[in-house]
């Protein structure tokens, strides 16, 4: 994690600045949760998501990017393709808090000063801090929030965005995080107190990830390109 940190960081310091535009706007879609509970479709749009965006555009091709979101997620054995699964018949629900910081990287020159429309895929990465709730599966065979999960994520998003004016941007991505924690679904309940052991099940060796798909619209504002070094 540390490696993807540093890039992140490190990677504008040797670029020049072509531009100090900034974005603002909002972020809405749907989310859908991998693990050990459910089915296990990768991109699975079924629940809410919704948030605020920022952006630094440091250049035509590369802009930081800071946004907070709200996704829901949740999952039933009797969806899975899997057989040992729907005969066990877990179902579960959590929301999750994201704020998310990192570097965009746009695949062609995305210049907002040339009042031409401009299109372009793009890459997303950086770090995220995310709140979910704890779960632990009672003897009714039900799941309850035992208080709040603190972690960090990586996001790995692929996206692609359009001028829609000089001033109005929409793009569509599709993210998945990957979580440093197994107890998204309550499979881990040992990351709560170490006496919940006996309560884990599934893969314990592979952590929980959330996928968001949706789409972005933003506002931009700021001065014109200013052709000085970082």
């Amino acid at each position: 994690m540390r490696y993807i940190i540093a890039v992140v960081f490190i990677f504008p310091l040797f670029a020049k600045s072509y531009s100090q535009t900034y974005e603002i706007g909002a972020v809405v879609g749907g989310s859908n949760y991998i693990g050990d509970v459910g089915s296990t479709t990768y991109i699975d749009p079924s629940s809410l998501a919704f948030g605020g965006i920022f952006k630094w555009n440091r250049s035509n091709r590369h802009s930081f990017r800071f946004s907070i979101m709200y996704l829901e997620v949740e999952a039933n054995d009797a969806d899975s393709e899997d057989l040992r699964r729907r005969q066990r018949n877990y179902s579960f629900e959590n929301k999750i808090l994201e704020t998310s910081l990192g570097l965009e990287y746009t695949f062609w020159e995305f210049d907002l000063h040339t009042g031409k429309p401009q299109f372009t895929p793009y890459l997303f990465t950086g770090i995220n801090y995310t709140k979910s709730n704890h779960l632990l599966l009672n003897s009714q065979n039900e799941f309850e929030e035992e208080g709040a999960n603190w972690e960090f994520a990586i996001p790995m998003v692929v996206g692609i965005k359009t001028t829609l004016t000089q001033k109005i941007i929409a793009g569509f991505e599709v993210g998945a995080r990957y979580t440093f924690t197994d107890n998204i679904d309550g499979s881990d309940p040992s990351e709560i107190e170490d006496s919940y052991e006996l309560a884990t099940f599934g893969n314990e060796n592979t952590s929980d990830w959330y996928v968001f798909t949706g789409i972005t619209l933003t506002f931009t504002f700021g001065r014109k390109p200013c052709f000085c070094s970082f």
